[in-house]
């Protein structure tokens, strides 16, 4: 914010000092492990302990969503509803996992769906789940995430992890589902845009 001749804000500086943005992805599982361990130690059952890692995630999303306008969109926010679910798998995608996710889908049943599928999400393939757990799903984490990037944005949404079991796979794939809260409101708020 204050700044003085020279010097670079904190959001223009890069994470490290080679001039990446990444961390290593074993000191991001032991967190993650860690985080886990935590929320779980917090809860008394899964559901529980799914919400607790979407509310992290959430506030981890809504910080994203500023850092990544400022640097990616030159301090420009998506304003429609398709560019930003489409920032949502690529720019925020990339951001995290280093690669587009690799579905955006619009639900056969219902117009406010929307899904985001990727078979290969680090979260869910570093955190062993005891059988006793059932369907615990770790991606909870990234769907708070991108509850959080949405409804900073201005599109309020539900957003949950699903395993979708695939065929001639070892491994489901995590399909996050988003459901927009008030879809009639920001279609019509669409409308009222310049070039609709």
């Amino acid at each position: 914010m204050f700044q003085t001749r020279g010097s670079v804000g904190i959001v223009d500086k890069t994470f490290s000092r080679q001039g990446k943005q990444e961390i290593s992805l074993s000191s991001f599982a032991y967190l993650f492990g860690e985080l886990v361990q935590y929320c779980q130690s917090q809860v008394s059952n899964i559901g529980e302990l799914e919400r607790k890692l979407d509310e992290v995630g959430y506030g981890v999303g809504v910080r994203l969503l500023e850092v990544l306008c400022y640097r990616e969109r030159s301090q420009r926010r998506e304003t429609r509803l398709l560019d930003m679910l489409k920032f949502v798998h690529s720019t925020l995608w990339k951001y995290m996992f280093g690669r587009q996710a690799r579905d955006l889908e619009q639900s056969n049943t219902a117009e406010d769906e929307y899904m985001i599928s990727d078979s290969d999400l680090f979260v869910t393939k570093y955190v062993s789940v005891p059988r006793e757990m059932g369907h615990f799903n770790p991606a909870a984490f990234v769907a708070g995430v991108v509850r959080g990037v949405l409804e900073g944005a201005g599109f309020p949404a539900r957003v949950t992890a699903h395993y979708v079991a695939v065929k001639d796979q070892l491994r489901p794939k995590t399909v996050i589902l988003i459901k927009f809260t008030g879809y009639s409101a920001i279609m019509q708020r669409e409308q009222r845009m310049p070039g609709s």
